[in-house]
C-alpha cells in the first residue's frame, strides 16, 4: 500500500510543475473518454495526452495519445497486473491501440459524431478466455453533445463491437454517459455499459450491465487526477462495493 501511494505521489509531483484545465467550467480540452468508454471529443492537432490508471490486483495501465490532425488521433497503451505490490507481475499480452476520427462537429442541434477503434480493455487480462475483465470497446461510433446547464453538462451515447469474442459472446454493445462540471476545477462522471456482449453462459457478466461513477479534479494546466467506482451493479462475481481505481492524465501541446 505504501508503494502504491508513493507511485501516485511521484506522478503528481512530476506533472504539477507543468501545471489548461480540461475538467470543470474552465475546460480548455475536450474529454476523449467518459470513464471506460470513448466520447466524440478529440485531441486536436498538436495536442497530446499521457495517462496512468491504477486498478485491482496491483494493476497499472499507461497510455499516450496524439492529435495528428484536428479530426484524427492515434494512441497506444500498455500495462499489467501485479506491478504494484508483492504479487507476480503479469503484463498484458500486447499493447492496446486506439484511433479516432471525428465525422461531424457539434452544433446547437446536432451532436459531435466520431468513429474509432480501441483494443485496450480494462482491468486484469484473463488468459482462459483471452479477454480483459472489462472488454475493450473495439470498433465504435459515439455521439456527444455539450450543454450550458449550471456550468457544463456533456451527454454521450454510442455503440461498439469488441474484438474480444473468445468467451462466445459476439454481440454488439451500447453505452451512455454524462459529465457535469462542479465549479471550475471538478467534474462528476457517470457511465453505463449495457454489457450486451458480456452476458451469455460462458461470459463473466451477469446481465446487469456495468454502472461506473467518477470524479475528476483539475490540478492546474492540463493535469487531471480522478477516482472511479466501477461496476456498482456488481455484474461480476466477487464484487463487494465496486472496483475502486485511480486515474491521472496530463494534456499538453507541442
Amino acid at each position: 500500500m505504501k508503494v502504491k501511494f508513493l507511485v501516485v505521489f511521484v506522478f503528481v509531483m512530476t506533472f504539477q510543475s507543468l501545471a489548461q484545465t480540461n475538467v470543470g467550467e474552465s475546460a480548455n480540452f475536450e474529454p476523449t473518454t467518459i470513464i471506460d468508454k470513448p466520447t466524440a471529443g478529440m485531441l486536436r492537432k498538436g495536442n497530446y495526452s499521457i495517462s496512468t490508471s491504477f486498478y485491482q490486483q496491483g494493476g497499472v495501465l499507461f497510455g499516450v495519445s496524439v492529435g495528428l490532425l484536428d479530426p484524427f488521433s492515434f494512441g497506444i497503451s500498455y500495462g499489467g497486473a501485479g506491478i504494484i505490490g508483492q504479487e507476480k507481475v503479469v503484463m498484458n499480452p500486447s499493447p492496446g491501440v486506439n484511433v479516432k476520427l471525428r465525422l461531424f462537429e457539434e452544433s446547437t442541434i446536432i451532436p459531435a459524431i466520431a468513429v474509432g477503434f480501441d483494443s485496450q480493455g480494462k482491468g486484469p487480462y484473463i488468459d482462459s478466455t483471452k479477454r480483459y475483465t472489462i472488454k475493450s470497446p473495439g470498433f465504435y461510433a459515439v455521439a456527444s453533445q455539450n450543454y450550458a446547464v449550471w456550468g457544463n453538462l456533456s451527454l454521450h451515447g454510442g455503440v461498439n463491437f469488441s474484438t474480444e469474442r473468445d468467451d462466445g459472446d459476439k454481440d454488439a454493445n451500447a453505452f451512455i454517459g454524462a459529465e457535469k462540471s462542479l465549479g471550475k476545477e471538478f467534474s462528476l462522471l457517470a457511465e453505463y455499459d449495457f454489457g450486451i456482449n458480456d452476458n451469455n453462459d460462458n461470459a463473466i457478466g451477469q446481465g446487469k450491465g456495468y454502472l461506473n461513477f467518477g470524479l475528476r479534479w483539475s490540478w492546474g494546466k492540463g493535469l487531471i487526477v480522478g477516482i472511479d467506482l466501477k461496476n456498482v451493479t456488481k455484474n461480476q462475481s466477487g464484487v463487494n462495493l465496486g472496483n475502486r481505481t485511480i486515474y491521472m492524465e496530463y494534456v499538453g501541446s507541442f
